[in-house]
């Protein structure tokens, strides 16, 4: 019901730039939350950004300054811009949508994996030095 396809990736400067873009169309009839996760060579996927329909975010510590995560509602689109790359950054990137989670009074959206129902195929991500 909720198709995920995830396009922009490819090789990057070491501290330059890169955008990747996520095609949702029809997402928010199922989910609260959605978002960027990836996995490194030899990890598993973990949270990049996530970000709920009010446009409340929450960024994984290692890219906290340096990825924004956006929305376009209207297009049903959800992008990542992502500055002063750096080698780690490297790894499959995956757009990702799920219901969210109730606590604390109310409704949020994790960075954890298991939360999230829906996965897109994947975009490689590259940064050279």
């Amino acid at each position: 019901p909720v198709q995920l396809v995830e396009a922009g990736g490819g090789s990057g400067q070491s501290g330059g730039s890169l955008r990747l873009s996520c095609a949702a169309p029809g997402y928010t009839y199922f989910t609260y939350c959605i978002g960027w996760f990836c996995r490194a060579p030899g990890q598993g996927r973990g949270g990049v950004v996530v970000i709920d329909r009010a446009g409340s975010t929450s960024y994984a510590d290692s890219v906290t300054g340096r990825f924004t995560i956006s929305q376009d509602n209207a297009k049903n689109t959800l992008s990542l811009q992502m500055n002063s790359l750096k080698p780690e950054d490297k790894a499959m990137y995956y757009c990702a949508a799920g219901g969210g989670v109730y606590g604390g009074g109310y409704y949020y959206c994790p960075l954890q994996r298991y939360e999230y129902s829906y996965w897109g195929q994947g975009t490689q991500v590259t940064v050279s030095s």
